[in-house]
């Protein structure tokens, strides 16, 4: 069993190689990851079956698959803190514990309230896995390339997760019943369960203090407001409770960070964001997911409603896109060897660019082939962006802060999705509104067309009950409309990109890979392995 690195540890002065050990912990440590990122998407497929077993209502079924999200995203802070105060691996596998046992429970579910109270705490589980996982990359891994390897293994494990996700829940539910999509990761988290004290390191911060309660509840109320407020607009518009609940969660912000400003021993140590590698990858971090989690959110809708695929069919035309960016992943600590990080991720971003604005211009028209050919282009610079800016960020910060920077990465992902989707798709369906007022057919009846504005789900339940030429013309309407908008939200998307090049170019340049004075101040040794 390996031993603790205990307050006064830090980097070693002259990194060490990792030998056998690390590279099979790491190994371990992608069962986490793998199991929070297919958790995120497996149930997708199976909420039909959820349904008719345990008869929620509407406003149940988005609870039930939403809420895990939302709890996530509002503890990260706080559970990257803990992994730093009191222990990565002890907060890793505590919560893989936690979480193992409210699956189970979860699958066994026996109404639609208390699925939604175990997916409720199963967030709050997953909250601990990630900061964790990733912030133990470096404690294990001294060296500058192994690490980057090691960063982009992770990287890949997460992409294959998201992408098995959803095909991986299809076939589960081709022979078995919807809980087995909650009982598929507990193998991988009893492995970890089994090995992970033998092959990972323990760290604690040096002189952590206690966790300040109010801080706490702070950021929990701050990022599940803005998520929460934000994905709502994103799917209701731009109501008065949702923009309330966004503008009180940005207060709430405002305020969490004025308490930090002021704590000795912070919850979030707003410290790490002078430092530019740091602050800067958060940004671009955020850009990338802005500009790819609006698109995807009308990618999915275009693909079922406008190319007329099944969810499983649909999810599958995904799978190549998560294959190219898993390849951008791994070539990533190849790139930086010749160049700095800042050149790569530049040049990675225009890339994604141009691939983003060719599927503007020219693959949503012609085909969900083409399409794809375009956002493939644009996983690859994703690819290779997102795991070089992921190594930047857990590098630049005090190995005492490592869990805390881990987080913050995770809250700039969780933030950028939610605005992606709330402004990049709202933005699509705005142009998919103003479209189809002007095309839809002026002898379909009033509630068909009433039906096609309010959204393209509508317009194809309304060209079903509109009978010959009419419904057709409906239907061909409301798909050509969702198009352009898709066409919009893609071009947008492009733009965000090229602007995240500019952030990478501009500010990464010289931006330190390793918090190394910081590090020297508070001594250095390495975790002992036993």
């Amino acid at each position: 069993m390996t031993d603790p690195v205990h307050a006064d540890a830090e980097e070693p002065a002259s990194p060490q190689r990792a030998g056998w050990r690390e590279w099979l912990g790491l190994a371990v440590l992608t069962l986490p990851v793998l199991v929070l990122a297919t958790d995120l998407t497996v149930l997708f497929l199976a909420m039909p079956s959820i349904a008719a077993d345990l008869r929620p209502g509407t406003s149940q079924m988005l609870w039930v698959l939403h809420v895990y999200g939302f709890l996530v995203g509002g503890f990260l802070i706080t559970m990257g803190r803990l992994s730093d105060r009191l222990g990565r691996r002890r907060v890793l596998l505590t919560g893989a514990a936690v979480f193992t046992v409210l699956a189970v429970v979860a699958a066994y579910s026996t109404s639609a309230g208390m699925l939604i109270a175990v997916r409720a705490l199963l967030g709050v589980a997953g909250a601990s896995l990630m900061p964790a996982a990733f912030s133990l990359l470096r404690t294990m891994f001294h060296d500058d390339g192994q690490r980057r390897v090691a960063v982009s293994i992770q990287m890949g494990a997460f992409i294959t997760g998201g992408a098995i996700g959803p095909v991986m829940g299809g076939a589960l539910l081709e022979f078995f019943w919807w809980g087995s999509a909650f009982l598929v990761n507990v193998p991988a988290l009893v492995l970890l369960l089994a090995v992970g004290p033998l092959l990972l390191p323990e760290y604690r911060a040096p002189g952590a203090g206690r966790l300040d309660p109010v801080s706490v509840g702070l950021s929990l109320v701050a990022m599940l407001g803005l998520v929460y407020g934000l994905q709502e607009i994103a799917t209701q518009g731009f109501r008065v409770p949702y923009l309330a609940v966004t503008m009180v969660a940005a207060v709430v912000a405002v305020v969490f960070v004025r308490r930090q400003l002021r704590l000795p021993d912070p919850l979030l140590d707003l410290g790490l964001f002078a430092n530019r590698g740091f602050s800067a990858s958060l940004g671009v971090i955020l850009l990338m997911i802005l500009a790819l989690g609006g698109s995807f959110y009308l990618l999915t809708q275009y693909l079922q409603w406008v190319v007329g695929l099944s969810p499983l069919h649909a999810g599958l035309w995904t799978v190549p896109f998560a294959v190219v960016n898993l390849v951008g992943a791994v070539l990533a600590p190849t790139l930086v060897r010749w160049t700095r990080h800042a050149y790569a991720m530049g040049a990675g971003l225009a890339v994604g660019s141009a691939g983003l604005a060719f599927a503007a211009t020219v693959g949503a028209s012609s085909g969900p082939a083409v399409l794809m050919t375009g956002l493939c282009v644009a996983a690859l610079g994703q690819g290779v962006a997102v795991t070089l800016g992921s190594d930047l960020i857990i590098a630049s910060a005090p190995m005492r802060r490592v869990g805390s920077a881990a987080a913050m990465q995770e809250v700039s992902g969780e933030l950028g999705q939610a605005l992606g989707t709330a402004f990049v798709g709202s933005l699509g369906m705005a142009v998919y509104r103003w479209t189809v007022a002007d095309t839809i057919p002026a002898s379909a009846p009033e509630s068909a067309a009433e039906a096609s504005r309010e959204s393209v789900s509508g317009a194809l339940a309304a060209a079903d009950r509109v009978p010959g030429a009419v419904g057709a013309d409906l239907l061909a309407a409301a798909r050509e409309a969702f198009t352009q908008g898709l066409v919009v939200a893609l071009g947008v998307s492009s733009a965000v990109f090229a602007v995240a090049a500019v952030v990478a170019f501009a500010f990464l340049r010289r931006a330190t890979a390793v918090a190394a004075d910081e590090d020297a101040e508070a001594g250095a040794d390495a975790p002992n392995a036993a």
